[in-house]
């Protein structure tokens, strides 16, 4: 606690509930940064889609976008990047993943001026139809399924003072395979801070996906069983249900900075370098570099994933078009690609619009 004290004077001159705040992201990050991982949890959390990139921007600076966060993907990447929104902002993006998976997002976000920044966001995974196939009838049976994940999330972000800003998102978690389905809640606390460091450092922490286990259920998990197979005249066919673990949400603490070594009319140089603890792998750096022109053209690059064991790919690389529109509002459109390596590449694109 004498440490903590200590560091307090440090930090910007915030109100008491502002402190807090700062206490709770401390709070949260202990645990995660706590647990040594000696052996890779991947695979061992439930709602993995919510670990998937938002927004070509993003991506194309390799992930790294927690302390640069300022557009309508701050609803994902750090709630706190809201309160850097004016007027309204809205996010479509769109991404052909692996093995047909397609991967949208919807984000808009309000500003209400003095009382912070409120966002409304919808994340969507689709999986393609499968063949229903049993150890009995190995070619199908002539039925179908599918798979979807959804999450719809409410944020709130805000700055205390004109140098730090605090964000929170709740959201609805859903996941189903065919007649099964798992739902749940849970929360992402996120927070900025500008400094007068290297012309303006930038540093940035987020807490994502606090929340209660998930377990699947439905329908296809009762069958009928016989209790004793070796008794002769017994009934075969009681009714039974098997019980499904539950398992954790990818609980993800990462922390970031960002600075711009240039920065005039003409041209703006932005460096962003993320440094992230998953519950679900091991930790790993994310870095990338922006270039704009008049703030009109973006050329992008990143890594994904440096230091991450058993790694596929990373590089990425993407632009950016800003327009002015008549009525004083600014579209924007992104284009990323990353190399996920034996898996090939990734295309994400997206449109914004700025009022």
């Amino acid at each position: 606690m004498n440490r903590l004290s200590a560091m307090m004077p440090l930090l910007p001159p915030v109100n008491t509930w502002s402190r807090s705040l700062i206490v709770l992201v401390l709070l949260l990050a202990v645990p995660a940064a706590a647990r040594a991982q000696r052996v890779s949890k991947v695979g061992t959390t439930a709602a993995e889609f919510l670990q998937v990139d938002v927004g070509p921007r993003a991506i194309a600076l390799g992930g790294a976008f927690v302390a640069q966060a300022d557009d309508a993907s701050a609803l994902y990447w750090n709630p706190a990047g809201l309160a850097r929104l004016h007027g309204v902002e809205a996010l479509a993006t769109h991404a052909e993943w692996l093995a047909d998976v397609n991967f949208d997002f919807l984000g808009v976000g309000f500003s209400m001026g003095a009382l912070g920044t409120v966002g409304v966001s919808v994340t969507m995974l689709g999986v393609p139809e499968m063949t229903v196939r049993t150890e009995e009838r190995q070619e199908g049976t002539g039925e179908v399924f599918d798979a979807a994940d959804l999450a719809i999330g409410l944020s709130y972000g805000r700055a205390i003072t004109d140098r730090f800003s605090v964000g929170l998102t709740g959201k609805y978690i859903q996941q189903r395979i065919w007649h099964m389905q798992a739902q749940g809640f849970a929360f992402d606390l996120g927070t900025q801070f500008r400094t007068d460091f290297f012309g303006g450092l930038v540093i940035g922490a987020m807490v994502s996906n606090f929340g209660a286990d998930l377990r699947l259920g439905g329908r296809d998990t009762r069958t009928f069983t016989d209790p004793n197979p070796t008794e002769l005249g017994n009934n075969g066919r009681i009714p039974a249900s098997y019980e499904l673990d539950a398992f954790a949400l990818p609980l993800n603490f990462q922390f970031g900075v960002a600075l711009q070594p240039v920065a005039t009319r003409m041209h703006r140089l932005t460096f962003q370098a993320d440094a992230r603890h998953p519950s679900s792998n091991y930790e790993s750096v994310n870095v990338g570099l922006e270039y704009d022109f008049q703030e009109r053209v973006y050329f992008r690059g990143g890594f994904n994933g440096l230091l991450l064991t058993d790694g596929e790919g990373g590089l990425s690389a993407g632009l950016g078009v800003r327009q002015r529109l008549f009525d004083g509002g600014l579209l924007k459109l992104d284009y990323a690609f990353r190399d996920v390596g034996r898996l090939g590449g990734l295309h994400v694109v997206g449109l914004g619009l700025a009022l």
